[in-house]
């Protein structure tokens, strides 16, 4: 038996890959900050560029278990909801917002016919462990809880990429634990840090990264699951679909991850796509036009039966 990446790639995607390759040969090299001093001059710089703020988003405050979070809500446009999607966003648990999503999420509200509803979780270092993954509770809980109310229906996915693909994840384990993640029809994960401990071979290729002693700095043990989900129980969990780039140093982690869920038992749908870095859903190229297609197509069968 032979198994290697081209058993994972649909070799339609082939047909892309030298539009990725240009594309990534002419990209600046990605790296994020080196410490805190750095991280504050990112941050300032995107203070100062921010992206197109969508004028159909609703911030709110919702609460949940005697905790609140900040949310921003975008329904779809011209028809009923159809479901909800909670959505967790990208920053290395020390940058971004709910607010710089606000274009992708205008898209995937109309595409579907869903509202989604992204959380502003307290960012590292300021906010520590446990701050995020207790602000994305908070938000599922509220939905749980609410959804039906606000949106008219409870069917209900979530998802997140990168450093939000974690806290999906250490979400997804917390609303096991309590009974509820039932609720959740599937989670939609894209390239994923599912290792901050670094004992992994995925884990230790990006062991070395400021953002893990930024978030985590102060725990002595980081195979805790709320902090590195490959090292939980994760049996039980709803259908997931894991996207992730060939060239993503994370593929090592996402691969690892998408074992122990089958080992686990669970419904998994495992996407990689050739000359794709970390990231690389935010491309303006096919192979990413392509892949978010893919994640909107499996969303829809998730969310289609409300």
């Amino acid at each position: 038996m032979r198994f290697g990446l081209e058993t994972l790639i649909d070799t339609e995607l082939l047909a892309f890959a030298e539009e990725s390759r240009q594309h990534n040969a002419a990209a600046p090299a990605a790296s994020g900050p080196a410490d805190y001093d750095e991280l504050r001059q990112v941050r300032d710089r995107q203070a100062g560029s921010p992206p197109p703020a969508s004028d159909r988003a609703v911030e709110r405050l919702v609460e949940a278990a005697g905790r609140g979070v900040p949310v921003r809500v975008i329904a779809p446009q011209g028809s009923t909801v159809r479901g909800v999607y909670l959505d967790i966003h990208a920053g290395g648990f020390y940058m971004g917002s709910a607010a710089r999503d606000d274009v992708r999420n205008e898209r995937l509200a109309d595409v579907l016919g869903i509202a989604v509803v992204s959380v502003d979780y307290r960012l590292a270092p300021e906010h520590p462990w446990p701050a995020a993954p207790d602000d994305c509770e908070t938000a599922a809980r509220w939905l749980v809880e609410q959804a039906e109310t606000e949106f008219g229906t409870s069917r209900m996915a979530l998802g997140g990429a990168s450093a939000g693909a974690n806290l999906a994840m250490a979400t997804l384990l917390r609303l096991r634990d309590s009974g509820l993640v039932h609720r959740f029809a599937g989670a939609a994960l894209q390239f994923g840090a599912y290792d901050l401990s670094g004992q992994t071979p995925g884990g230790r290729r990006y062991a070395d990264e400021y953002f893990i002693p930024a978030y985590v700095g102060h725990v002595t043990d980081r195979t805790d699951p709320d902090i590195s989900p490959l090292f939980g129980d994760l049996r039980d969990l709803p259908p997931i679909l894991l996207t992730v780039g060939a060239s993503d140093i994370l593929l090592e982690d996402n691969l690892a991850m998408a074992a122990r869920l089958c080992a686990a038992g669970n419904d998994l749908d495992v996407r990689v796509y050739p000359e794709s870095v970390h990231g690389f859903t935010s491309s303006p190229t096919t192979m990413a036009a392509t892949a978010i297609q893919h994640v909107h197509a499996w969303l829809a069968d998730r969310l289609g039966n409300a």
